[in-house]
């Protein structure tokens, strides 16, 4: 089967395309017959070598966590899933190929796009994991960097779902869209506080500045203003400032034991639906693995890269 792989650490050179056997599922797995794969920041970090101290990868390697696909082989210890079913999820084994195993998958909704169901499950987990963290609940008022992001979004509409208030972060140019999910949003960067200051949130016990989390899924050094405007340092959470240790800030990565997979069912209906929205990007063939990571690395899209497999 064709298949992207890397056998050192490096930049996008290091990918390229292989001819290996077709997987076959232990008992707990299934093989899925991938048609869409999310490429996603942490494959990057992977593939140049800046997490081997924290996830050292075995070569040769291949990529991609989030897919969608049909299943074509069954475990023997596999129950509630059949040759055919329509799923999304995680791969075990890395989804950039013809074929991968997979453990963590629920059934697609039939209306639900491949791309769309393969650009939805690592936002929605981690939405939804750091949502649980900073505990958001109806009457909050919740601060989301990055609000235009795949992760970003997705937290906006859940964290409305909850009942909550948001005010997000984005680009000059992506204003009206975080507040098309239900956001009020605010342009980054200097000056922050001051325009936060300016939407007069009422203060309360635990949030003098009227904010009552804040999630960072930007990553571009706006911990010590989200402090200030949180009074503190409690409920606050980033999944993309990894200098967050040195402010006393949690950096939330997520385990594959944490992944939810209730929940991922329940949010892929709601996508299907059009509750929630997933923005799909730019769409590569596999075989252009290295423009779709290079792609991710230049950031400034909106929507989920993805690879189109078949």
């Amino acid at each position: 089967m064709n298949a992207i792989q890397f056998d050192a650490y490096g930049g996008t050179e290091v990918l390229h395309a292989v001819d290996v056997a077709e997987p076959h599922p232990a008992a707990t797995q299934v093989r899925v017959r991938v048609h869409a794969v999310g490429v996603n920041p942490m494959e990057l970090k992977l593939r140049s070598g800046a997490m081997k101290d924290f996830m050292p990868t075995t070569f040769p390697a291949t990529p991609g966590m989030e897919l969608a696909g049909t299943i074509d082989e069954v475990g023997s210890g596999v129950i509630g899933f059949n040759v055919g079913d329509e799923v999304f999820g995680w791969s075990d084994t890395g989804a950039y190929a013809e074929y991968a195993l997979a453990s963590q998958v629920v059934r697609k909704p039939a209306d639900l796009a491949w791309e769309v169901a393969a650009a939805t499950p690592v936002a929605a987990d981690t939405a939804q994991r750091v949502l649980a963290q900073l505990a958001v609940t109806t009457g909050d008022t919740v601060l989301i960097h990055g609000g235009a992001g795949v992760v970003g979004a997705m937290a906006v509409q859940l964290a409305v779902l909850r009942g909550a208030r948001v005010v997000a972060t984005a680009s000059p140019a992506d204003q009206d869209y975080v507040r098309s999910l239900g956001a009020t949003p605010v342009t980054y960067g200097a000056g922050l506080a001051e325009r936060i200051a300016a939407l007069k949130l009422p203060a309360r016990p635990g949030a003098p500045h009227g904010i009552d989390a804040v999630l960072d899924a930007a990553g571009k050094g706006a911990l010590p203003v989200s402090i200030e405007l949180r009074g503190g340092k409690t409920r606050i959470v980033t999944i993309a400032d990894m200098g967050a240790q040195a402010l006393g800030i949690p950096f939330s990565a997520g385990q594959p034991s944490d992944r939810n997979l209730p929940a991922l069912e329940s949010n892929g209906k709601l996508v299907a639906a059009g509750t929630l929205k997933v923005a799909v990007g730019a769409r590569f063939p596999l075989a252009e693995a290295k423009q779709a990571q290079d792609q991710v690395a230049a950031g400034g899209q909106r929507g989920k890269v993805i690879l189109s497999v078949a």
